[in-house]
């Protein structure tokens, strides 16, 4: 079906909710959106794929009104747009989700719920009833937050989840979502799957970006993948296999996206973990990494996983011991961790993962700059230069040159820089990932993956924490399933199945039983 396929067939008038027409955007020259046209209805989920660089996020900026088109034509409703300005849209009935999220960091949950909806009377802001209206909301949703805590508290799943409440908690007419389910698992995706169609039922068009084939699947009408500014295909998503999506998105076909798990030989643990206590959480986790071994761990929002990672990186307060191949390792000491061969690529890569105003080559030699000072005191330049570019044609990054800045990088290669800073001055013994691949489209995940197994391959220990369920279960040799901070089974490879992981997850046995 061609692009214009779907666009062109005759619509009433009135069930039209984003009319794109020939838009076209370019910065500093490069084009960036080559002639988009394409509708999009009243009360339907439009799924919008593509790699990352494809043009999803402007044309979202388009709509939005944060950036206005260098040709074309926008109608919202049957009305032109003739405004770009993030307000105006905003009074039209358009809103974003985005999926960097900035929430103000101080401000409490239930302000950020109804920022824009501020309940008073007689001059004076309604306080209790804006609580208890922002309590409802989360628990309509099944989410069960202090609605007094800082946003800065909270980790990005419950963020994420707080934003999605919030933008359609505004009586939007057209919902925009960047990546809403990038850090959610799977009963979280399930509580915004609820949410998505009660609002189709409303007659709400949204619009709707994801690297998930089972999510395109399951929620959304109809699919419009882009590649390189263009849409080149936009059809009924009932039409369409998975194969020919990938095969649109990257403009090749990716006949396997997960490698063939490497079969760890070896049974000397690199990692050896006893009952440690993660401050927040009561219960005492014990578990061991063994060389070439990758570890899943699976949960839920708030299981606990990420705090875990942290603690054994020696980024957050922890009791118990650690090991680290047969000696001690100190907690709470994240330079003796680095030190002594241990690598963590963090849940949110742009806060504590890459420096994104810094260049390539400094993001990836900055954690070994030592190395690259000569006895003198003098930096070593041309050494610092070729092994960053070593490792940058390991890590296959797509870049420019090694001064550009890596915040002018896609999501994929922003997280290949993340992982490629590790691996200048050798492998590490412990690969810590958190949510390795969130934001990331689908041929980036594929070479990550390939990486990662090598990695392993290569006598590496790696410690996943993943909310996406086919990445879980196709990497890892076994899975460690957390609620609240404690491990709640263990899966081996053979039983390495959704159902099994969510059972354990929701507090059953792996048999279904409490």
């Amino acid at each position: 079906m061609s692009a214009s396929a779907v666009a062109d067939k005759p619509q009433p008038a009135g069930d039209i909710a984003v009319d794109c027409s020939s838009l076209t955007k370019s910065y500093e020259g490069v084009p960036v959106l080559r002639g988009i046209s394409a509708r999009f209805m009243r009360g339907t989920v439009n799924v919008l794929a593509g790699e990352n660089g494809a043009g999803k996020s402007t044309l979202f900026k388009i709509i939005s009104g944060q950036v206005t088109p260098d040709s074309g034509h926008l109608a919202l409703f049957g009305d032109d747009v003739r405004r770009f300005d993030a307000r105006h849209a905003q009074g039209l009935g358009v809103s974003i989700i985005p999926q960097e999220l900035a929430p103000i960091p101080d401000m409490k949950v239930w302000q950020n719920l109804m920022i824009g909806r501020e309940k008073s009377g007689f001059g004076l802001l309604r306080r209790k009833q804006m609580i208890e209206e922002a309590v409802a909301m989360m628990e309509g949703v099944g989410l069960s937050v202090d609605p007094s805590l800082p946003m800065k508290r909270l980790n990005v799943a419950t963020t994420q989840m707080i934003e999605i409440l919030k933008a359609t908690s505004r009586q939007a007419k057209i919902i925009l979502m960047d990546e809403p389910t990038s850090s959610l698992s799977g009963r979280e995706v399930e509580q915004l799957f609820r949410v998505i169609r009660r609002l189709q039922a409303d007659g709400v068009c949204i619009l709707y970006t994801s690297h998930r084939m089972e999510e395109i699947e399951a929620i959304s009408d109809t699919v419009a993948i882009m590649r390189d500014g263009a849409i080149i295909r936009h059809a009924p998503t009932s039409t369409l296999t998975e194969r020919a999506i990938i095969a649109d998105m990257v403009g090749r076909e990716i006949t396997e996206l997960f490698p063939d798990r490497q079969i760890t030989e070896s049974d000397k643990p690199v990692l050896e973990v006893s009952n440690l206590a993660v401050k927040g959480y009561k219960s005492l986790v014990s578990f061991t990494v063994k060389a070439g071994e990758i570890l899943g761990l699976g949960g839920l929002i708030g299981a606990g996983r990420s705090e875990m990672l942290e603690a054994i990186y020696g980024m957050r307060r922890a009791t118990g011991s650690l090991r680290l191949d047969g000696r001690d390792l100190p907690l709470g000491h994240m330079k003796e961790s680095i030190k002594r061969g241990i690598a963590m690529v963090p849940e949110d890569r742009k806060i504590s993962g890459i420096l994104t105003s810094l260049s390539i080559l400094d993001n990836i030699t900055l954690p070994h700059l030592n190395s690259f000072v000569t006895p003198g005191g003098l930096l070593e330049n041309g050494k610092r230069r070729a092994q960053a570019l070593d490792v940058l044609k390991r890590t296959k990054v797509a870049y420019a040159t090694l001064g550009q800045k890596v915040g002018h990088l896609s999501g994929g290669n922003q997280q290949k820089v993340a992982l490629a800073r590790w691996l200048v001055t050798g492998t590490p013994r412990l690969l810590i990932l958190d949510e390795p691949t969130r934001g990331i489209d689908v041929g980036a995940r594929s070479e990550l993956y390939r990486l990662i197994n090598d990695l392993a391959a290569q006598g590496v220990a790696v410690l996943l924490a993943s909310s996406d369920m086919p990445e879980l279960i196709n990497l890892s040799h076994r899975v460690l399933v957390i609620r609240e901070g404690a491990i709640m089974g263990e899966l081996k490879k053979n039983e390495l199945e959704q159902e099994a992981i969510l059972r354990l997850a929701m507090g059953r046995s792996s048999n279904g039983k409490q």
